[in-house]
């Protein structure tokens, strides 16, 4: 088993009283797995963890993490990553366990009981980098009077990207479906925090595809730590959309999930408009070469008229399958960036009725756009529901696992409340039978 690093605080990390509040998550010490989804409770591992094979059946989790945070080591020689940036990217192995030593008996039991006996504490193992590209921008060089990126440079991030294919060419092979389910998290996130969403994000979609943890350098803290993070969000929209083309350049991958938090909504979907644009000036099908089927914003912290005009104006959702967006009126962490920002609406607040009638009558004829409000008991903040909360995180599981529509004759039993506009309350599903 790999040795566990021991996670130091920064003593600065919650120093001022609004940024505590406005904290997304908090610190990864002492972290517990998530409450079973509503959608499993009482289920089996049959009916759950049937197909899976014997090597995936372990307490210790292993993800692909791609991250352009600065590397560093700890007081124990260990590799970790900080909130500091990097102008270049890197792969690797992100152990994440489940319990000490605990048995897969054992994990399945408590996994799946509405009250668990036990928690199972999340602990960070082994962060092992396997690949790191070559920095950013390319150094220019003048070859016959012609200036261009460094040919050393561009092979080298050749040489590495063939590295990390290969890499996820063997997860693809261990994986029942060859899918990708990449997470991007949020503003104040550390890497290991981020990775213990994953690991439990993962264990619950049935371990049925390879988890790809992005993330970025988020997680300064302090006074300035939401301005930082939010420039490092810019920052790495590059390396962000860079890692899209090389996953849709993969062989044998089917298709890609991305699950978006927070601030990482505003970083995936930048990244995402950009190589829609740049798609679309080379006369790709947007939709058929990033094979991107769900896109899920999760408690997105983005301004609404701003995506009017920048995403919704050029038609960027057209070129993903389905765009699911999680909102909640109880998230203060979002109501809190709101004034921040001046923001007449977050999305991660919308309601039905901050869309104009001309608005409301061009979302009606998107019909692969949903928005999902979760009412009831969230945590805290009411920011981490997603995963916190077993009525919303059974609806990521049947709209990424069990490729399920909103409405009760597809599986997903929400009540209407505009258009394209669902409502679930805590106990959802009511009907707690598996999806075949």
């Amino acid at each position: 088993m790999a040795a566990k690093r021991k996670y130091v605080m920064k003593p600065w990390r919650f120093s001022v009283p609004i940024l505590a509040a406005v904290v997304f998550t908090g610190c990864a010490t002492g972290r517990a797995l998530m409450p079973t989804p509503n959608v499993y409770d009482g289920a089996t591992e049959q009916t759950i963890y049937s197909e899976i094979p014997a090597t995936l059946k372990s307490n210790a989790v292993d993800l692909l993490y791609v991250t352009d945070r600065k590397p560093e080591i700890d007081d124990q020689g260990q590799l970790f990553y900080g909130f500091g940036r990097s102008p270049s990217a890197a792969f690797g192995s992100a152990i994440v366990e489940i319990g000490e030593k605990t048995p897969w008996e054992t994990l399945v039991s408590l996994s799946l009981a509405g009250e668990r006996k036990e928690q199972l504490k999340l602990e960070m193992g082994a962060i092992t980098e396997l690949g790191r590209f070559p920095e950013t921008p390319y150094p220019a060089v003048l070859i016959e009077d012609v200036i261009q990126p460094d040919p050393a440079a561009v092979k080298q991030a050749r040489v590495t990207e063939s590295l990390l294919h290969t890499e996820f060419g063997r997860r693809l092979a261990l994986a029942k479906k060859k899918e990708a389910v990449i997470f991007i998290h949020g503003y104040n996130n550390d890497f290991e925090d981020a990775a213990f969403t994953l690991a439990e994000l993962w264990h619950f979609l049935g371990r049925e595809h390879v988890p790809i943890l992005y993330s970025w350098p988020a997680g300064r803290g302090g006074l300035k730590g939401y301005a930082y993070d939010r420039e490092s969000g810019e920052f790495t929209v590059f390396h962000l959309k860079r890692f899209l083309k090389s996953v849709a350049a993969a062989a044998d991958i089917d298709k890609v999930h991305l699950i978006a938090h927070s601030r990482g909504t505003d970083v995936t979907m930048s990244a995402i408009r950009e190589l829609f644009l740049e798609a679309t000036a080379e006369g790709l099908d947007v939709r058929a070469h990033f094979k991107i089927e769900n896109l899920v914003l999760a408690a997105p912290d983005m301004d609404f008229e701003v995506v009017l005009q920048r995403i919704v104006a050029e038609n960027v959702g057209t070129g993903v399958g389905q765009l699911t967006v999680y909102t909640s009126q109880k998230d203060k962490a979002i109501g809190i960036a709101e004034r921040l920002f001046g923001s007449l609406t977050r999305i991660g607040r919308l309601q039905p009725t901050d869309f104009t009638p001309a608005q409301a009558e061009s979302v009606k004829r998107i019909s692969d756009v949903t928005f999902v409000e979760l009412q009831g008991k969230t945590d805290t903040l009411g920011h981490g529901y997603f995963h916190n909360s077993p009525a919303a995180s059974s609806d990521l599981i049947l709209v990424i696992r069990y490729d399920r529509p909103p409405g009760a004759e597809h599986g997903r039993p929400m009540q209407p409340k505009g258009v394209n506009f669902w409502v679930m309350d805590e106990d959802y599903p009511k009907d707690r039978s598996i999806p075949e």
